[in-house]
């Protein structure tokens, strides 16, 4: 069952990454579970602390992004709106972790279009990343990404 996790941080020895369950919560209804519902996703977003990463927070679908079965594209704006009121009523001390999308699959993993677009924002973004793809079955695939490298998260 897809709920809060805490992974272990391949880049980093001792970092540990953490997804509070109200942002797990968030996601579950999104999952694709008929088989007319369209992909969803967002950004990820909470707090990093020395080499942890503690995910608190995302945003939902919007109405200008475009969704079908097998696709998800984030319209950019929308989400970063929501990200930069969290980060000016935190002082700056909350940001964009990463992405979360669904996949109408039992056993979730990434696509070549998901590790093609997920390095394009690891050219931008100097610090790890946490990516999320929740299947249709309470199962999800959970990754983290330096550079251009991108692997699945263990549990602790």
């Amino acid at each position: 069952m897809l709920e809060c996790t805490l992974r272990l941080n391949p880049f980093d020895g001792d970092g540990l990454i953490l997804i509070e369950q109200h942002v797990i919560d968030q996601i579950r209804p999104f999952r694709q579970v008929e088989i007319a519902s369209s992909e969803a996703g967002g950004i990820l977003l909470g707090f990093r602390r020395g080499s942890h990463l503690h995910v608190t927070d995302l945003t939902l679908p919007g109405a200008e992004d475009k969704r079908s079965r097998t696709a998800f594209y984030r319209s950019a704006a929308s989400h970063q709106k929501i990200a930069m009121t969290c980060w000016l009523e935190s002082n700056g001390t909350m940001g964009y972790l990463g992405e979360w999308h669904t996949h109408p699959q039992k056993d979730p993993s990434p696509s070549t279009i998901d590790i093609r677009e997920w390095r394009v924002i690891l050219s931008s973004e100097p610090q790890n990343m946490v990516f999320v793809i929740a299947g249709n079955d309470d199962k999800s695939w959970i990754g983290i990404g330096r550079d251009q490298n991108i692997v699945e998260t263990l549990p602790v």
